[in-house]
Order: structure tokens, then C-alpha cells, then sequence
């Protein structure tokens, strides 16, 4: 019997399609089947391709393009059609390209090709079969799959790291087969070794785990040929790869494909899919692995750039940031620097600790204009500047401006032309000389946020000081300094304005966002017997991280028996975090808790930040019961900044941010102001104010003083109904609870004292509501 007529007899009729001339050739039994009479015929391309259903058509040309590619078997499910597009019935067909001239290394479609196949009619379904069981025709697999590769595509082009990659490529279901271990080989010189794998099972080890590029294994034949390798079933892998098979006996596997990961036209690796069960590799599936293969080349590509331009940018940025903190005695210092500017994400922010030749010590906080390479080389030069400056002993003032002079004279280095381009840049800085031992910080600023000092209780102010241009605006600005007193137990923040407007935030708004974080409500303290003693920690609350446990760490560390301190227990105060705290900025600004604090500002970009804390460390002393922390602050108004007032009316307000009384606020700001613009008017000099809470919330105490150079006192006047001026010694002693004035030796000392009242309107012992002074002595201070 003739091989045609045994063909005939199982209803399977032969084709053979000629890729150069077009033409299709059937013979009596495939043409039946593709609804032709049942006689040999030739078709040009056209008609041959109007028998089909157009849908699986482009499926079919792009199964045979890949059989092409890897010199495979074609297999494809089409569905027949009649002159109206009604479905006749559904074939298998079968083929194996045939290259012109019989040279197998010449495939591809543009040397031309002949496919020779067959075709077999697929029968129907039987009644109560269940459609689980069915395989879909071409189309309907087709449309299954492009559904998979879309979201394949898209989970890998999120995946931001190489492991995250593996990882999504590992959860890949795969239309009617999933891969149950994946390997992924990269190229390193001359050898092959395994990046990444998932899935493994017992006793399965990954084949070619570090071997030579020539070795006998299938990664590295895959990435020396570019060719994929499909080995259905052990036998085919111990065939083909005898020497591999031996080394790593792969038993927990039945099925593996070894495809090349080419990315622009180079093999950067290889990708392994093993499965625990025997795997035909159908044309259908292999088009899958392949097209997944493609798009895992590039996910691996992306993710290696980005790793390695965040370890570049990293890198560049430690380099230019201090290698250590040194030690300061007597003052504790925590600091960060968090890269989120676009591009390479390096910028320009910086931070140092620089010991100075005096036993002092200068802390140094910038921003370089600019979120790319040029503004980090700038700020590296500008830190080496600033450094070189302070450490041949200038002030404050004259570092910066130095540096502004400096940063003034750079340019741009000269382009492919010759020529350097005109991008000038500026930088803000604050530049801070610590004092460890009287607690005096002498600060310069230049167009940088002020810095922010938490008190003793948790209270936040910031801290005003004066200022000029940005470094580099003007090469002959002036600097002024500004001196703060930094009390035992307090904490300063220096910052970068990103900690403060990340997130779409103003000034504002962004200080509303650290206060919650930096400030704290310190617990009171536990009321001891008469004869013990009770702990008065200042500072010791260590930000969000131990000021939940501070009231636990003080109860332990009395001991009310004998009324001592319990030495574990103080050293365990006093190792307040700070590094703990500087996390909790970052956290509040880019962690979970920044996605319920967002601006109103939502389209401003994110900024890198830099943060320096500062505390001065205080030794834990045993003091009387129901003590509490001392609140103060202090500031300077000069003759020639009368807009001072209203900074330090903010600063008082934010002193008495939980007084309980608000109309008590309002009076301390009224008297405040009257007060600080007398000493204006009627002296020459500046007026020196000091303001302290004392005492536990509820029954407080507020002293405020005012101090001048003048040693002309205040007197009573009684002026008229349409007077301007005369009323302040009448608010004086309407306002305030207490209030005098202390002559000095270089002037005088006007004060008043406002007591807290408590919610039922009492008022602490002592309070004197006619204004008298508890000695005795007339308010006004005169004999």
C-alpha cells in the first residue's frame, strides 16, 4: 500500500506550501478537509489562505516563523471556513520547514523555505464530555495568551530589582502549563554562573551552576549558539548533555527548556524553566517561552542598570558625607541623608562634623541647587571648602563667607566646543560652632531653614536666627551670627528643606509634620513618699522611640524604699536613641505615616534630605517630688529689626503651645510686645528677652523678662482719652499675675509672671492676682 493511500485511509491528506512562488499544494484528502472538492489541487497564497479563519491564520504564519527560527515541528489547531466565514470544522496540522538547498544553518524566512505537513480533522465533541477536557482551538489559546503576556509584561516591567524579577517570574501561571523551577545564568567574562533561582525541590540542583563558557552543559551552549534547547524528558538531557547530566543528576526534573536572554542583539545570560513532569514542548508552547524569554531579558536588563546606578549614586554619596561621627563630649549627635531627588538620585545635600582647632566643634548642614551629577560635584567641592575654611580657625560669618566666594568662582567644566557653559549654582548652608561645655552655639545661616530645638519637656520651637543671601548669589554678602544657648537636655534638628516640603507641604504645614514627630508630651512623673525621691530626666524621652517607656524606665528607677536610683536604670535613660529619633523623621516623611500626611502642594517633586540632631547631654539627678522639666527660651531684639517682634511673639506662643488658658496666651503676647517695643523707643539699646515655664501642667508658672542697657525706670502716667501711648504699666498690672522691675548694674530688668490656672478656675498657691510682688515690694520698683 502506498503511503498516500494509508494517509487516505486515516483521513489525514498532505499539503506543501512553497514560501518563494506563493503557491499551496493539497492533495485529494486535504483538500476535503479544507473544504475544497476532493481532488489534488494548487492555490496561490491568497486562496489557500481563505479557507481559514483569519484569526487563526496570523496565529498559524507566526508558529511557523518560529519553526523556522529553531528548525521545529509546527503544530497548530485552525478552524476551516466556507465563503460566508460559517466553521466547516476544525484540523490539526502538522509541518517541518524544509530549507532551499538543504542547509540548515541557512533559516529564515529570507532565504526561503518549503513546509510540508499534514492535516487531520479534529472530531467533534461527544455528548457529556466535560470542557475541562477539551483543548481550545488556535484562536481561543491565542487570546489566552496574549492575555498571560500582557501581564507577565506588565508585573516584569514594574519588578525594580533583579530578585524582584526572579521573584515575578517564579508566580508566571503559563496558559495550560507552568514551569515548577526557574533558573537564571549570567555571563561574567568567559564564565557562566547562576544569578537567581526559584522552585527547587529535593535533590534538584541547578545545571551548570559556575562553568566555563566551552563547558558541556545546556546554559552554556544556549548563550555560545543563542539557540534555545528543549529537552522533554531525562533521557533526551542524559543524550545530549551526558557530562552535565553527570554533575548534577537533576532527578526531581522530567522536562527543561534552556532559552538565551538576548537583549538589543547580545546574550546576557541564560533562563532555565524545569518541570516535575514530562513536557512535549509544543510549537505553542515554546512561542510562550520564547516571547517570555525576550521580555525576562529585558526586565533582568533594566533591573542590572538600575542596581547598578543605585550602587554608583550610593557610593558617590558616602564619599562625600563624614565616614564617621566624632565624639563630642557632653553632646550627642545623630544624622541621615536620604537620596529621592529623579535621575540618579544624588543630589546635593550635605552634612559634616568638623573639630575645630579651638577644642570646639562645627556642625555643617547644605543643599546645592540641582538633583543631578554636576550638583553633586559641586557639594563635594563646597564640603571641602567649608572644611578647609573652619579648620584654620574662622568664625562663622567668615567661613561662609568664604565659601560663598568660592562657590561664586566655579564654572561649568568646558564642553566638546571649548567653551564653558554658563549654569551657575547656589547653595544654602547653616553653619553652627558648638560649644560643649557652656552650650552656646554660634550660627550663620545662608538662605537655610532655621533650625528647631526640642526643650526639655518635648516642647519644639524653632529657633530664629539671622541670615543672608545663599551661598554663590552674592560673592560680597554678609553673614551674621547668631548665638543660642542649647540647655542640658535639649535637642536641636538641622535640616535640608526636604524633610520639611517632601510630600507636597509649605513651610508651614511641613513644621506641623516634624512637630507631631519631634515633639512629645513628657508623662508626669511618679509622686514618691516624702522620703524618697523623685527623677528629673530632662531629655531623656528619646522621640518616638522611648517616650512610650519613659514613665516605666523613671518607676523603675526609684526606689521608693530607700530613695536612690536604680544604676540600670539611669544608664538606660540616658542612652536616649537619637538615631532612633532622626529614623522616625525619615519615617514621618517617607514612611507609611508620609501616605496620611500629604500636602496641599501635590505636584511638588520630592527632594533629597539631610538631617543633623544635636542633644547636650544632662546628668540624672534625684530631686523633689511632682518636679517637672524647665521650660525656656531666649531671644535678642535689636534696635535695627523691630520685625524681630513678631518672631518672638511666635516663639512665645509656641512656648505656651498647651497652656490651658487661651486668653492667658493672648495677655503674655500683648505684654510682650509692650514691653520689647518700649525698651525700642525709649532706650538706644537692644532688648534681651528670657521667658520660663516652670512647673507641673495644670499649675505652671510663666516668668518672662526683658533686659536693657538703659538705667532710666518706668513710670505711672495718666494719659488722656485720646492719647497713643502711656497704658503699659495699666496692662501691666491688669494682665499679669506679678510684675516688676529689677534696676541692674548695666540697666534694668522689667518681668512679669502669669500662673496657670486650673480647669475649675483655681489658681497654684502663692498667685498674686492684684499684681503685688510676693516680697512686697511696689510693682513699678520704685521706693
Amino acid at each position: 500500500m502506498r503511503t498516500e493511500d494509508l494517509l487516505a485511509a486515516l483521513a489525514t491528506g498532505l499539503w506543501r506550501w512553497d514560501t518563494v512562488s506563493g503557491a499551496v499544494s493539497y492533495d485529494a484528502e486535504a483538500a476535503r478537509l479544507v473544504g475544497l472538492p476532493a481532488e489534488p489541487v494548487t492555490l496561490p497564497e491568497s486562496a489557500a489562505r481563505a479557507c481559514f479563519h483569519p484569526v487563526d491564520w496570523v496565529e498559524v504564519k507566526a508558529i511557523v516563523n518560529l519553526a523556522v527560527a529553531e528548525g521545529t515541528l509546527a503544530e497548530a489547531r485552525v478552524r476551516v471556513v466556507d465563503e460566508k466565514g460559517r466553521v466547516l470544522r476544525t484540523v490539526r496540522s502538522r509541518c517541518r520547514p524544509v530549507i532551499h538547498g538543504g542547509d540548515p544553518s541557512r533559516r529564515g524566512a529570507e532565504n526561503g523555505y518549503d513546509l510540508v505537513g499534514t492535516l487531520q480533522e479534529v472530531p467533534e465533541t461527544l455528548p457529556g464530555t466535560s470542557a475541562a477536557t477539551l483543548t481550545p482551538v488556535t484562536g481561543d489559546w491565542r487570546r489566552n495568551r496574549e492575555a498571560f503576556l500582557l501581564d507577565a509584561g506588565r508585573a516584569l516591567a514594574e519588578a525594580p530589582s533583579t530578585v524582584e524579577v526572579l521573584r515575578v517570574a517564579a508566580g508566571l501561571s503559563m496558559p495550560g502549563f507552568s514551569p515548577d523551577g526557574l533558573a537564571v545564568f549570567g555571563v561574567k567574562g568567559d564564565r557562566i554562573s547562576l544569578i537567581g533561582r526559584h522552585g527547587n525541590l529535593a535533590g534538584d540542583e541547578p545545571p551548570c551552576p559556575a562553568q566555563p563558557l566551552d563547558a558541556d552543559c545546556p546554559a552554556a551552549e544556549v548563550v555560545r549558539t543563542g539557540r534555545a534547547i528543549y529537552l522533554p524528558g531525562p533521557d533526551d538531557y542524559r543524550d545530549r548533555f551526558p557530562g552535565s547530566w553527570a554533575r548534577t543528576r537533576p532527578v526531581a526534573r522530567r522536562a527543561w527548556a534552556f532559552l538565551p536572554l538576548i537583549v538589543a542583539g547580545r546574550t546576557i545570560g541564560a533562563w532555565m524553566a524545569s518541570f516535575a513532569h514530562p513536557v512535549s514542548f509544543s510549537p505553542d508552547e515554546r512561542s510562550v517561552l520564547t516571547t517570555v524569554a525576550r521580555m525576562l531579558a529585558q526586565a533582568l536588563s533594566r533591573a542590572s542598570l538600575q542596581e547598578t546606578e543605585r550602587e554608583l549614586t550610593d557610593g558617590l554619596q558616602r564619599s562625600m558625607l563624614p565616614a564617621d561621627k566624632p565624639a563630642i563630649p557632653g553632646l550627642t549627635v545623630a544624622a541621615r541623608y536620604v537620596p529621592t531627588g529623579g535621575g540618579l538620585q544624588v543630589g546635593g545635600d550635605w552634612y559634616d562634623v568638623i573639630g575645630l582647632p579651638s577644642g570646639r566643634t562645627a556642625l555643617v548642614i547644605g543643599d546645592v541647587q540641582g538633583h543631578d551629577v554636576r550638583a553633586a560635584g559641586i557639594m563635594g567641592q563646597l564640603r571641602i571648602a567649608v572644611r578647609a575654611y573652619a579648620s584654620e580657625g574662622h568664625h562663622p560669618d567668615a567661613v561662609l563667607s568664604r565659601a560663598s566666594r568660592f562657590l561664586a568662582g566655579l564654572t561649568e567644566p568646558p564642553g566638546p566646543g571649548g567653551e564653558a557653559a554658563y549654569d551657575p549654582r547656589f547653595a544654602t548652608c547653616l553653619y553652627m560652632e558648638v560649644d560643649p561645655v557652656a552650650g552656646t552655639l554660634d550660627i550663620a545661616r545662608a538662605g537655610h531653614p532655621d533650625p528647631a530645638v526640642r526643650l526639655a519637656d518635648g516642647t519644639m520651637m524653632i529657633r530664629p536666627t539671622a541670615g543672608g543671601l545663599p551661598l554663590g548669589v552674592d560673592p560680597d554678602t554678609d553673614y551674621p551670627t547668631t548665638r543660642v544657648v542649647l540647655e542640658p537636655g535639649e535637642t536641636l534638628l538641622m535640616c535640608t528643606d526636604g524633610l520639611i516640603e517632601t510630600g507636597g507641604h509649605d513651610v508651614e504645614s511641613g513644621w506641623d509634620r516634624i512637630r507631631a514627630v519631634f515633639e512629645r508630651t513628657t508623662p508626669e512623673p511618679p509622686a514618691a513618699p516624702d522620703h524618697a525621691a523623685a527623677l528629673d530626666a530632662p531629655g531623656t524621652a528619646g522621640g518616638t522611640a522611648g517616650g512610650e517607656s519613659y514613665a516605666t524606665d523613671i518607676a523603675a528607677a526609684v526606689d521608693a524604699s530607700a530613695g536612690s536610683a536604680s544604676p540600670a536604670a539611669l544608664a538606660a535613660l540616658e542612652a536616649d536613641d537619637l538615631d532612633a529619633l532622626a529614623e522616625a523623621l525619615v519615617q514621618a516623611v517617607h514612611g507609611p505615616p508620609s501616605h496620611h500626611t500629604t500636602g496641599h502642594l501635590a505636584d511638588r517633586r520630592q527632594d533629597d534630605i539631610a538631617l543633623l540632631l544635636i542633644r547636650r547631654d544632662a546628668e540624672v539627678c534625684l530631686v523633689g517630688p511632682g518636679s517637672a522639666p524647665v521650660r525656656r527660651t531666649a531671644a535678642t531684639v535689636a534696635q535695627a529689626e523691630p520685625e524681630r517682634i513678631a518672631e518672638a511673639r511666635q516663639q512665645l506662643r509656641d512656648l505656651l503651645h498647651d497652656w490651658t488658658d487661651h486668653d492667658q496666651v493672648e495677655s503674655a503676647v500683648l505684654m510682650l510686645s509692650e514691653m520689647v517695643t518700649n525698651v525700642l523707643v525709649h532706650t538706644d539699646g537692644d532688648a534681651l528677652l528670657v521667658a520660663e515655664v516652670s512647673g507641673r501642667a495644670g499649675a505652671r508658672r510663666l516668668r518672662l523678662d526683658v533686659a536693657d542697657g538703659s538705667d532710666e525706670l518706668p513710670h505711672r502716667r495718666r494719659p488722656g482719652e485720646l492719647a497713643s501711648s502711656g497704658r503699659g504699666l495699666m496692662l501691666m498690672e491688669m494682665l499679669a499675675d506679678a510684675w516688676g522691675v529689677d534696676p541692674r548694674g548695666d540697666g534694668k530688668c522689667i518681668w512679669y509672671e502669669l500662673y496657670e490656672a486650673r480647669p475649675d478656675g483655681a489658681r497654684p498657691d502663692g498667685a498674686r492676682p492684684d499684681g503685688a510682688r510676693p516680697d512686697g515690694a511696689r510693682p513699678d520698683g520704685l521706693s
